[in-house]
């Protein structure tokens, strides 16, 4: 399969080549960037669909699945409901809001990879970074959220946790309001964050109110406290955290302690590989579960 329009690698052997290089020296040996070119088959299959708003928003059924029918996903009474735009998130190469979209395979993929690689337990938390601007960390972040959101009985929550340059809600066209920045400015809850923008069984926090020194608040045991909360509240649910560049901001660093897991993405025929190196080498290595090859700029 060649993908093209997702933005996921699937050629470029040579910088291939070379990732897996740079992934052996700082990850587990079966950590291994992932090519979903080579997956063309046996992915997950999905009941793609999106709920309209004020409609009960009903998990899926398949008989084939024992113990599954009639599963009734969560309704969000709690959280304000949002409307994104799906042309503009369409226009910003958001493939996978739309449940159409041939070309969400590959996320598909990577989705079936970290299922698999978390199926036994090890939390739920997911750090989507890069090394530089620029590489599409924003985009996976965004895809990956919307593709699990789309997998039976799973529930999603992504966090845009890069308060220098918050981008979510402009990639979805969204009018969110408050979020992260808030809750340290404003002293805001966390269930005051939370926004339901009318797609099933996912739910999501923007950055918010701008924060200067964000290193000193996302390094702070208020982040700690509020990522504990996370977990605590939403235990089945994968969290999807948008995060600063490695190379670029102290936040990233400070954040790594407290996910259980981390997603590097990686500009193909963009990001120097000694860039990848030194991304790999001050990320805490067990955390990371593999590379996401880009081969578009799109920040």
């Amino acid at each position: 399969m060649e993908n093209r329009n997702s933005g996921i690698m699937g050629q470029a052997k040579g910088i291939w080549s070379s990732l897996k290089n740079v992934a052996k020296q700082h990850t587990r040996p079966t950590r291994m960037p992932w090519n979903p070119a080579e997956q063309t088959k046996g992915g997950m299959e999905d009941k793609d669909r999106l709920a309209p708003d004020g409609q009960l928003r009903q998990g899926t059924s398949d008989p084939s699945r024992k113990g599954l029918a009639g599963w009734v996903s969560p309704t969000y009474t709690h959280s304000r409901a949002v409307s994104l735009n799906p042309l503009t998130a369409a226009a910003n190469r958001c493939i996978a809001v739309s449940p159409d979209n041939t070309d969400v395979e590959a996320f598909k993929v990577i989705r079936t990879h970290i299922l698999n690689r978390t199926a036994n337990g090890g939390g739920r938390t997911i750090m989507v970074t890069s090394a530089l601007p620029g590489e599409g960390k924003t985009v996976t972040a965004v895809n990956l959220s919307f593709t699990f959101a789309r997998e039976f009985q799973q529930t999603v929550l992504l966090v845009d946790a890069d308060l220098r340059r918050q981008q979510i809600h402009k990639l979805l066209g969204l009018n969110t309001g408050v979020g992260l920045g808030d809750y340290f400015l404003e002293n805001r809850p966390l269930p005051d964050l939370i926004v339901w923008p009318g797609v099933e069984k996912l739910t999501l926090i923007s950055g918010g109110a701008a924060v200067r020194d964000s290193a000193e608040l996302v390094g702070s045991p208020r982040m700690k406290d509020l990522v504990q909360e996370m977990k605590n509240r939403y235990p089945e649910r994968y969290i999807f955290f948008d995060v600063p560049p490695v190379l670029t901001a102290a936040d990233t660093l400070a954040l790594a302690r407290l996910m259980d897991h981390i997603l590097v993405v990686v500009a193909a025929g963009f990001t120097p590989i000694h860039d990848v190196r030194r991304a790999l080498e001050v990320l805490p290595g067990e955390k990371v579960l593999g590379l996401v090859l880009n081969t578009r700029k799109s920040e």
